[in-house]
């Protein structure tokens, strides 16, 4: 074999050998960064494994929200099985009870603990500031 193709070679499998590895990293990446969402049932009968972030989406059960200064606990409900959820912060101005809600966190020891509480609207949702009485236009 000439010499000339025998560096052609070796450029190739180098390229390639790189091009793999960058494309292991992307995914590997890409994969940490991955939050599965499951509503309560499906979260209490899937097997999540101790330290896995997931999404956990469902409804505020009515009269379960507990405040204790910026610790607030509270039920999430897919109307067939409850959660108990616990999070401590501010939780957004949409979060009240008997709505919807997806929260962020994990689930430990039969209690989820959320990093993040994002509340839900319905496609008609204006906001406090801007409410207008239609009973006045």
């Amino acid at each position: 074999m000439l010499q000339v193709r025998k560096n052609r070679l070796w450029k190739l499998l180098t390229i390639l050998f790189l091009s793999a590895g960058g494309i292991a990293l992307i995914l590997l990446s890409l994969n940490s960064k991955l939050d599965l969402f499951y509503t309560p049932s499906e979260m209490l009968q899937a097997d999540i494994k101790s330290g896995y972030r997931i999404k956990l989406g469902g409804m505020v059960k009515n009269g379960s929200i507990e405040r204790d200064g910026t610790n607030v606990r509270f039920l999430v409900t897919d109307f067939i099985k409850e959660v108990p959820v616990t999070f401590d912060g501010v939780p957004p101005d949409l979060f009240k009870e008997d709505s919807g809600v997806v929260i962020l966190g994990y689930f430990l020891d039969g209690m989820f603990e959320a990093e993040e509480i994002f509340a839900k609207h319905d496609e008609n949702y204006m906001p406090p500031e801007l409410s207008i009485d239609p009973a006045v236009t």
